[in-house]
């Protein structure tokens, strides 16, 4: 085999392989779901994760009267998907998310969070009942936003 053909040959591999490295991104996953809150606040480890003092309504549900707005907040948390099931770590990454709502609204003098939406790549999707995750082959996250405020007790 000659020189030339050598160059020629390498050079094909090479374009092979680099076509095969770029295109190994359409083999990511970024599935979108939907989860339920009340199920991921049933779950011990994820309420004892996000921890108490501060209430949570999310979408419309109706709350105490507001005495004081603190503020609109998001968190956008991920989670390692290795090895767990999509909603398992879906769950994770709402518990990481609602914690660190849960700290603002303690660092703004809040006692609750309303009107929480989900903010997925930036589209809000406003529901009482559930959150929008992505799951892909190695990470989940879920990002929210929500009004920091004094609720009347």
């Amino acid at each position: 085999m000659g020189l030339a053909r050598i160059r020629t040959t390498m050079k094909k591999l090479l374009i092979a392989t680099l076509l095969l490295a770029s295109s190994s991104s359409a083999f990511a996953r970024d599935d979108v779901n939907d989860y339920s809150v009340k199920e991921a606040m049933e779950i011990p480890k994820v309420s004892n994760a996000i921890g108490g003092g501060v209430e949570f309504y999310f979408g419309n549900q109706p709350h105490a009267k507001v005495l004081t707005k603190l503020g609109q907040f998001q968190s956008n948390k991920k989670t390692s998907a290795f090895g767990k099931t999509d909603e398992a770590a879906c769950q994770w990454a709402f518990a990481s998310a609602m914690k660190s709502l849960r700290k603002r609204a303690i660092k703004e003098g809040g006692n609750a969070v309303i009107n929480i939406k989900s903010n997925y790549k930036g589209t809000l999707t406003s529901s009482d009942t559930t959150f929008k995750c992505g799951a892909g082959n190695v990470i989940a996250g879920v990002a929210l936003i929500g009004d920091v405020v004094k609720l009347a007790r």
